[in-house]
């Protein structure tokens, strides 16, 4: 069944706004969308699955659309929308339009040269190869343009892994168990999942694997208090209150309203009581200073580049630049210093990112532990064992999508020296501490 020519139009005009690149390509969809309620299901998925293919294939797709006739914008979403669903799929194309589509959809890409088999802007790929070697980076590469599955985590206040499997399976699904994440399952088609009463009744939440495990090695237990410094819209901060079984208190901190506004829904869908979302100004605000040497575990899920969710999100690559990897690093250390204030002895600290570049994960820690004495790296390895996670590292925890088929993240534990100071009762009630 051929599509109607206007799906042509369509994509051409999203793409337009989405290759400005002046904010994440996920929310122009949303709102092309939502201006143009005409569009049926089906073509709102060919039009995203054509510009994510774009955004994944950005270099290909433009050398591509130089061999053509008619306006570029026009040839890359025909190319885009050709590699999403075929080209006899298409109509409203000229003869000579197809004539080019076909003889272009038939070249093979693995002779094209490397600079553009590639698809990453040159700076990111250096990187990757002195980190890595040529051969390995190629391979990361290929992993980070290539579509991720759909990882959702058990509630396991609501829910056991195998019962939501068997759920799962009714519906005509095929999940199977995440080989690290303890509730993790993992899709390969991508359902409506919205829709389906598993996901309204809050016994699952879409979140990658590597996300669900930096949860985990955060160590969270009942009865402690715990602070997810940069929650976002709260994925991890569900997976800590249901580790924490909801009790004790868990403080959701982040500088933005409307980030913490999208955890309300999914609190109430979970069933945890003990999460308490706080908006900040800044790391050093005075709401975060009152609980200073209180806490027993923080994560810091520090701003980073997201390179290493180049599956889910490849216009990342196109938006990032090196300037911006510096002014990133600032804020990562001052962001981990901060943080740093609320750990009490005995305490862990753990920092994080979804990035794959060393210097936002392992010399931010360097920098972090060279001027912090009263702080000492605790081995992944030993972390990975507490938490009887059956996955192989060093002193930190390092996920590739080519290796552990996750998102890339970093992670470093670090724990608060036991250092003897003189007893002292913290006389005000912890509901008083942040008003």
């Amino acid at each position: 069944m051929r599509l109607p020519p206007a799906i042509i139009s369509n994509t051409e005009e999203v793409l337009r706004e989405v290759l400005r690149f002046t904010g994440p390509a996920d929310g122009v969809l949303s709102r092309y969308f939502r201006d143009h309620t005409r569009l049926g299901a089906r073509e709102r998925g060919v039009v995203a699955e054509a510009v994510y293919g774009l955004l994944r294939n950005k270099s290909v797709y433009t050398n591509f659309a130089e061999s053509g006739a008619g306006p570029m914008m026009r040839r890359i979403a025909l190319l885009g929308l050709a590699d999403a669903v075929g080209v006899d799929s298409l109509g409203g194309l000229s003869e000579q339009e197809l004539e080019w589509l076909q003889h272009t959809m038939a070249f093979d890409r693995n002779n094209l040269p490397l600079s553009l088999r590639i698809n990453l802007p040159a700076w990111i790929f250096d990187r990757l190869v002195a980190q890595h070697g040529e051969p390995a980076a190629l391979e990361l590469a290929a992993a980070l343009n290539t579509p991720a599955s759909l990882d959702l985590r058990v509630n396991s206040i609501k829910a056991t892994r195998e019962q939501v499997m068997t759920d799962l399976i009714a519906a005509g699904l095929t999940p199977t168990e995440t080989p690290y994440a303890p509730l993790g399952l993992r899709l390969l088609k991508k359902p409506a999942l919205q829709n389906m009463p598993l996901f309204k009744e809050g016994a699952i939440e879409v979140q990658d694997e590597g996300s669900q495990l930096l949860a985990q090695i955060t160590g969270a237990k009942r009865g402690e208090m715990v602070v997810d410094f940069c929650a976002g819209a709260g994925g991890k901060t569900l997976a800590l209150g249901a580790l924490m079984r909801n009790t004790g208190r868990l403080y959701a901190f982040d500088i933005s309203e409307k980030r913490l506004a999208k955890l309300k829904p999914r609190l109430a869908r979970s069933n945890l009581s003990n999460v308490h979302p706080v908006v900040i100004a800044h790391e050093n605000d005075a709401k975060v200073k009152r609980l200073a040497g209180k806490i027993d575990r923080v994560l810091v899920d520090a701003p980073c580049s997201g390179l290493g969710t180049l599956r889910r999100n490849p216009d990342v690559k196109w938006r990032q630049t090196e300037d911006s990897i510096g002014e990133l690093n600032a804020k990562q250390i001052s962001i981990l210093n901060g943080a740093a204030r609320l750990v009490k002895p005995g305490g862990r600290l753990v920092y994080a990112t979804c990035s794959v570049l060393d210097e936002e994960n392992e010399a931010i820690i360097t920098q972090f532990l060279a001027s912090h004495d009263e702080f000492a790296l605790v081995k992944m390895q030993d972390v990975l064992a507490e938490q009887k996670i059956a996955l192989q590292m060093d002193d930190y925890l390092k996920l590739l999508p080519n290796i552990h088929h996750t998102d890339g993240f970093f992670a470093a534990v670090m724990e608060r020296k036991n250092i003897a100071k003189p007893a002292e009762e913290v006389v005000e009630a912890v509901d008083e501490v942040i008003t």
